[in-house]
């Protein structure tokens, strides 16, 4: 509803909301102060008769001393041409009275002449309460539209950055498939025609399937499920691996946010290991919430790519990529045993990612 009365706001032009504004101004103190005289032609023809000092000094104000000054962070120039405009309107104020106001509406009444500094400075507490208000508008508008700029300037940062990580995720998650692939196809296995095919199809989703801001999380789990397979491919017996899923509902995700877990807990977790290598990966959707489980267990010797393992190129840009997406709507745990490495993300999946 909100955003319908902006759109409808935004959508009249800029003269009919001035014109709409006076108009509600002239109606408002016409009314009020007719009530009191029980003479309301006669008020709606004065406030239009003292319209234009209104008019003179609140434009001066909102188009030329806000913008020069008061924007520019020169609050003194402001405060001392306001008083300046407002004497200058209050002395037109003053005329109008005078030479119009007097002989046409009251010929009977005498106002005095014209140089008289007192009258002139009345005159002008009738012009900058109108000035004051409009500058107000003036004011909150442009602080608004600073808001504005800021937060899409905020949005298209984030958007970049977004982007910026995703874009290493790919090359990352395809160097280290390439290397698997490689290591086969040295030892001429009979299993690299597979992974071949089973890469083409991984490529076929990153190139095309994933480019956009959601992805349904079958497509995702299909990623993961050929990727494990590729690792199993490549691993053998020496590796058992348990995949367990357990989604409710058609839900969507962040595409390439659960690979890199698992990519992890394969490249730095079980590539050191010779035999006896385990990985345990659980899926689960309930409720809209995400849960993934990856346990892997570890060398008994410290590698290197074990003391990586929390430091992975995938690692920090998928946690960098949950701060930006879903804030404080996630909780991710490592957790370094003697015998594993465990990696528990809870992520709330709100209105199915719509």
């Amino acid at each position: 509803m909100q955003d319908k009365l902006i759109s409808i706001y935004t959508s009249i032009p800029r003269w009919v909301k001035h014109i709409l504004f006076w108009l509600c101004f002239v109606s408002f103190f016409a009314i009020l102060w007719g009530s009191f005289s029980e003479n309301y032609t006669e008020e709606f023809i004065s406030q239009f008769l003292f319209l234009p000092p209104k008019l003179f000094a609140s434009y001066i104000t909102m188009y030329l001393l806000i913008p020069r000054f008061l924007l520019q962070n020169k609050p003194i120039q402001f405060f001392i041409w306001t008083s300046i405009i407002i004497t200058i309107a209050g002395a037109i104020n003053w005329s109008f009275a005078v030479f119009i106001e007097n002989p046409f509406l009251y010929p009977n009444d005498d106002f005095g002449p014209f140089w008289n500094f007192k009258k002139i400075m009345k005159s002008a507490t009738y012009i900058y309460p109108v000035v004051v208000v409009c500058s107000l508008i003036k004011i909150f508008k442009s602080w608004y539209r600073n808001q504005q700029v800021a937060q899409q300037f905020e949005q298209e940062k984030l958007s970049a950055e977004l982007k910026f990580l995703k874009a290493q995720v790919h090359p990352h998650f395809l160097f280290n498939t390439l290397n698997n692939l490689y290591a086969l196809t040295l030892k001429r296995s009979s299993k690299a025609p597979e992974i071949v095919l089973k890469l083409s199809d991984l490529l076929n989703y990153m190139l095309y399937e994933c480019n956009t801001e959601r992805v349904p999380l079958n497509k995702e789990l299909e990623l993961v499920e050929n990727y494990v397979e590729l690792e199993k491919l490549r691993y053998g017996e020496r590796l058992d691996v348990s995949l367990n899923v357990n989604v409710e509902g058609n839900t969507q995700i962040v595409p390439m946010l659960i690979l890199p877990f698992i990519e992890n807990c394969f490249k730095h977790g079980v590539s050191g290991e010779t035999d006896n290598s385990w990985v345990s990966i659980d899926i689960t959707v309930k409720d809209n919430l995400l849960t993934l489980k990856v346990d892997n267990s570890k060398s008994n010797e410290e590698t290197k790519d074990e003391r990586e393992y929390r430091e992975g190129i995938g690692l920090k840009n998928v946690k960098r990529r949950l701060e930006l997406l879903y804030g404080g709507g996630y909780d991710l745990k490592i957790m370094d045993t003697k015998e594993s490495y465990l990696v528990i993300l809870k992520v709330e999946l709100k209105n199915n990612e719509d």
